[in-house]
């Protein structure tokens, strides 16, 4: 039996069922009648995607549909970084939302200080873009699997590698 246990803290996304989730975006956008003549259109770029669309109304309802698309999917839609609305030519509007794909440093030093203010017997080790958490305990870090899913980091975040 191993004397410590650990497991580790990731935010990935699967870009398969990204494209998917755009797919089926696209292809309801095309067949609802608001939609009807409207330049409404939504690209997967590598790691962003690009909606554009006639007005901010219209682009908001577009963004609805992606992410109620993603949402079953099973893709969370913290998982989309939406940047700022621009104005883009002939009047339409658009906007960039990037796909959070790993942990930044910043999140990664803000959910480790966050584990470390819970008190619990654990140490934090971050890893490129993800975070390990190890305890003696395997009860320990279900208490912070726990807390860690309670709090809002804005990400999504996974737990694997639980051994």
């Amino acid at each position: 039996m191993a004397s410590t246990y650990s497991f580790d803290v990731v935010s990935q996304v699967d870009m398969q069922e990204v494209d998917n989730a755009v797919n089926q975006a696209i292809k309801e956008i095309n067949q609802r009648y608001d939609f009807k003549n409207t330049k409404s259109e939504i690209e997967i770029l590598k790691d962003e995607i690009k909606i554009v669309s006639d007005d901010e109304y219209k682009l908001q309802t577009v963004i609805e549909i992606l992410k109620g698309k993603l949402v079953k999917r099973g893709i969370s839609p913290k998982a989309l970084d939406l940047g700022k609305i621009e104005k883009a030519s002939l009047g339409t509007a658009r906007v960039s939302a990037k796909i959070v794909n790993g942990i930044s440093k910043e999140k990664a030093k803000e959910i480790a200080s966050e584990i470390k203010n819970s008190k619990l017997k654990v140490q934090t080790q971050i890893m490129e873009n993800q975070l390990r958490v190890s305890a003696k305990a395997k009860d320990d870090l279900q208490e912070v699997i726990a807390m860690l899913k309670e709090k809002d980091f804005n990400i999504p975040l996974q737990f694997t590698n639980y051994r």
